[in-house]
């Protein structure tokens, strides 16, 4: 029985989301106020994922989120926001959310969601020891630790940017349209366009592309995108080039 932490102060809405999720077999429980939810997230061990409103009494819910993140990076978290509150939308994926689902918001997405996370939690605990590291280049992933790294300098992901790169690499040296990108890496029918996929590979190019000289992400114009180490010839130059509707941007 997975145990999800309902951070909502909205009673209403906690208590159908309660009975809702209890009805699909999670244990729940839920804090109304941002404080005693940041305490109960640090306190107890075991939460598969946190469900958190972003306007809370006492501690607000991107603060809560910052917190959480400072002592772990791995646990899943969905927002709760407001329809037109686009900027905490974008900061708390950027402080580390794994995704949002704006209010109202229908029951059967947010299960969805749900069951997305959980299952992306699992086939990571269920990766063997020695599948821990993905490399690529001198980029190197831990899957357990999160940690992310390349030429020994750390780099710092959001939990959506790391699943990005970790199915990239997983699928190195492979085209990858939007629609696969969306489905793997979001794990249902994304609401809206595929372009969430170019504005995340932007943010990924800015972190383990744009400080090196290699450049590792690559677009394939009409396609998608792929993944791949530049080869080099027994003079050092680049075989790596923008031939066959490939280009770097």
């Amino acid at each position: 029985m997975s145990r999800i932490l309902l951070i909502e102060d909205e009673e209403r809405i906690a208590r159908v989301l309660q009975l809702e999720l209890e009805h699909e077999g999670y244990e729940v429980l839920i804090c109304g106020d941002g404080r005693s939810g940041l305490q109960a997230a640090l306190s107890e061990e075991g939460w598969d994922l946190i469900l958190l409103d972003v306007m809370l009494p006492e501690l607000n819910g991107l603060e809560v989120l910052r917190r959480l993140r400072q002592v772990n990076a791995s646990l899943p978290v969905i927002l709760l926001t407001a329809r037109d509150a686009i900027p905490d939308r974008v900061s708390g994926l950027d402080q580390g959310a794994n995704d949002y689902v704006t209010k109202p918001f229908a029951t059967v997405e947010l299960l969805a969601r749900i069951r997305s996370l959980l299952r992306q939690k699992s086939l990571q605990e269920q990766v063997p020891e020695q599948d821990h590291l993905l490399k690529i280049d001198e980029l190197t992933m831990d899957l357990k630790s999160r940690a992310v790294s390349r030429e020994g300098t750390a780099i710092e992901l959001t939990p959506t940017e790391f699943d990005l790169l970790r199915f990239l690499i997983q699928h190195q040296n492979e085209v990858m349209s939007r629609e696969q990108i969306i489905t793997e890496v979001w794990g249902y029918d994304f609401i809206g366009d595929t372009n969430v996929v170019d504005v995340y590979i932007r943010y990924l190019r800015q972190k383990v592309d744009k400080p090196f000289t290699t450049k590792l992400i690559q677009t394939i114009r009409g396609i998608g995108y792929l993944i791949k180490a530049e080869k080099t010839d027994s003079e050092g130059n680049s075989s790596n080039s923008s031939s066959d509707g490939q280009e770097s941007v």
